[in-house]
């Protein structure tokens, strides 16, 4: 489980280039995710731009910490437990990986070239399988750490 360097440097510059928009970009994610699913509408109870501030924070801290994911590993494994209880299922990370791709895509032009969006859609695959295997696929006492 692993990125290359070069992966984790394009996801970076192309992350510090969406950061200066990340509340049109976070109404662009959200817009494009109910589009595509619109069953996971029903999900969001709290304000769409509060939600909009955590999606870019968490981001923020997950794309920071790709050159150690031993040190994201554990905080997407967390997030992923406590979506459950929000309602989330396995089969919800597909489209918001998708529409976090094509977030990204509106919001680079260009610059999301396809080397940038084959390292975003490498790290959004592999955190999702962490964030799944956590939620789904594993004792609740094995994810706490007691065995």
């Amino acid at each position: 489980m692993s990125l290359t360097s070069e992966q984790v440097t394009l996801i970076q510059k192309s992350f510090a280039k969406v950061a200066p928009i990340k509340e049109p970009a976070a109404e662009l994610f959200y817009g494009r995710l109910f589009e595509v699913a619109p069953e996971v509408r029903a999900l969001f109870k709290s304000d769409l731009k509060e939600q909009g501030a955590k999606l870019m924070a968490t981001l923020a801290m997950v794309v920071a910490g790709l050159g150690a994911l031993e040190t994201v590993v554990p905080v997407a494994r967390k997030l992923a437990q406590r979506h459950v209880g929000y309602g989330v299922t396995e089969e919800h990370y597909a489209p918001v990986g998708s529409a976090l791709l094509w977030t990204l895509e509106k919001g680079l032009g260009d610059d999301f070239a396809p080397e940038v969006e084959q390292a975003w859609a490498s790290a959004y695959g592999l955190l999702s399988e962490v964030m799944i295997e956590a939620a789904y696929r594993t004792a609740p006492n094995a994810v706490m750490g007691v065995a």
